[in-house]
């Protein structure tokens, strides 16, 4: 099956273990349509660039799946009909990467960066 990773931003008013539910809710839709969720991330309340629907910050959760393209397809249509999500982001990816994602990792293991002077 195809990979896919996907970046979901909800309303900066939910809870915590609301925008978590939210994650866990579509990883039931893809199971339910013969995909599974492999991985998902909560990287938490970050300030957007532009103010989208009148929030000026939102819940980031991103998602390692591993689905056809009818259930990724069916979980964005629920994503983008669902009132508390405002964006969605869905990549194909030829494998996922091993560990956690860059926005998880430390400034100091980051080391592909170079110096500043």
């Amino acid at each position: 099956m195809p990979l896919y990773e996907h970046v979901m931003i909800a309303r900066q008013d939910l809870s915590n273990t609301q925008a978590e539910g939210l994650v866990e809710h579509f990883g039931g839709v893809l199971s339910d349509n013969g995909g599974k969720l492999v991985d998902s991330e909560y990287w938490g309340i970050k300030t957007l660039a532009y103010k989208i629907n009148k929030n000026r910050k939102g819940h980031y959760a991103f998602l390692r799946t591993d689905a056809p393209a009818a259930a990724v397809q069916e979980m964005e249509r629920l994503m983008r009909l669902h009132d508390d999500v405002m964006r969605v982001l869905t990549i194909k990816v030829d494998e996922h990467a091993e560990g956690p994602s860059v926005q998880m990792q430390k400034r100091d293991d980051r080391g592909d960066r170079r110096d500043r002077r």
